[in-house]
């Protein structure tokens, strides 16, 4: 098999690429909210269950980027959410580029005009995230990322991109100064349930005098319903953290280079991977790993630098949550 060498031009040619399919695909994304909304219930089709809905327009959106990426990259290798479900397994990354799509990430919030759905079109280059595109339509909003040469906002189609993050890091002394997001995602049986609700209630509880065992009493909690979204407001600097069991290689390969370089650390949530400790290792075995968390870029202090911060606090959020395995693709 030939090797496919990407040099730091190709993947500029590549961003514009992304950016314009991404664009595109937006349309398309636009159309299916407005038509779904006018549509009765009964008239979508149900995918999982009722959390988790999947339309015709999420696979007519994979099908155009499918199709646009095959004319002009066509040895590149590509992993979509709806071509994966449909072969019931995930294939294994090699070290050619792989494309890793998710057409319509926040499926819940598309069915219910909830504005916070995108396209995310990753990148995967000899087994790491290396380019990231994420374009929310709905509020017009595309960040992209590429490796080695930083990660941007675009607010709308004629303004000029803003660097992430977006201000300059804040310290963070500990998980009780933290806007954390969290999940409950589309597997809900029992012990999913059971393991998502103790650990959210570990996190959000007040922990003194033993009110809730293992309280941390974080700032607060948020769910944005958008795994790509998620990883792009850490990278931004608007959440603090994210965390969630059960995604897939397409749902963060955009939102990890996107956030990585915007000075955060991507990590397993399962520190025994790595002997216990947080390394920022993002490569294949914790891409395909979906168990992910993601910290913001933290500001050093004298007593402490910011990258050491980041793995003081990634590790006591992985000691604070309940472990679990994630659900089987099906």
């Amino acid at each position: 098999m030939t090797t496919i060498d990407i040099s730091s031009a190709d993947l500029k040619q590549i961003l514009t690429f992304c950016i314009d399919l991404a664009r595109e695909a937006g349309k398309t994304i636009l159309k299916g909210s407005e038509a779904i909304l006018s549509t009765a219930s009964d008239d979508v089709e149900e995918k999982k269950n009722s959390v988790d809905l999947v339309t015709e327009y999420d696979r007519q959106v994979e099908a155009l980027v499918r199709d646009k990426i095959k004319q002009s990259y066509p040895d590149y290798a590509f992993v979509g959410e709806e071509e994966t479900s449909a072969l019931g397994t995930l294939p294994p990354l090699t070290d050619g580029p792989t494309f890793c799509v998710d057409p319509i990430d926040g499926t819940t919030n598309f069915i219910h005009g909830f504005p916070y759905v995108c396209i995310s079109i990753g990148l995967v280059y000899k087994k790491r995230a290396v380019l990231g595109v994420i374009y929310n339509p709905m509020l017009d909003w595309l960040y992209y990322g590429v490796e080695s040469q930083g990660s941007y906002l675009l607010k709308s189609s004629s303004s000029a991109p803003l660097k992430l993050p977006l201000a300059y890091p804040r310290h963070l002394p500990s998980l009780s100064n933290a806007l954390i997001a969290v999940e409950w995602g589309s597997d809900r049986t029992a012990d999913s349930t059971r393991a998502k609700s103790e650990s959210f209630a570990r996190l959000a509880g007040d922990g003194r005098d033993g009110q809730v065992k293992g309280g941390v009493m974080a700032h607060s909690l948020r769910s944005v319903g958008s795994a790509a979204l998620n990883f792009a407001a850490v990278a931004s600097g608007s959440l603090d953290l994210y965390w969630e069991i059960g995604c897939w290689p397409w749902d963060v390969a955009a939102g990890i280079v996107i956030a990585q370089e915007a000075g955060g650390l991507v990590s397993t949530s399962d520190l025994s991977l790595q002997g216990g400790e947080v390394t920022g290792d993002s490569s294949d075995t914790i891409l395909t790993g979906r168990k992910y968390v993601v910290i913001r870029g933290i500001a050093d202090t004298p007593n402490e630098k910011g990258g050491d911060a980041q793995k003081r606090l990634v590790k006591d959020f992985c000691n604070t949550i309940v472990d679990m395995k994630p659900a089987r693709l099906s």
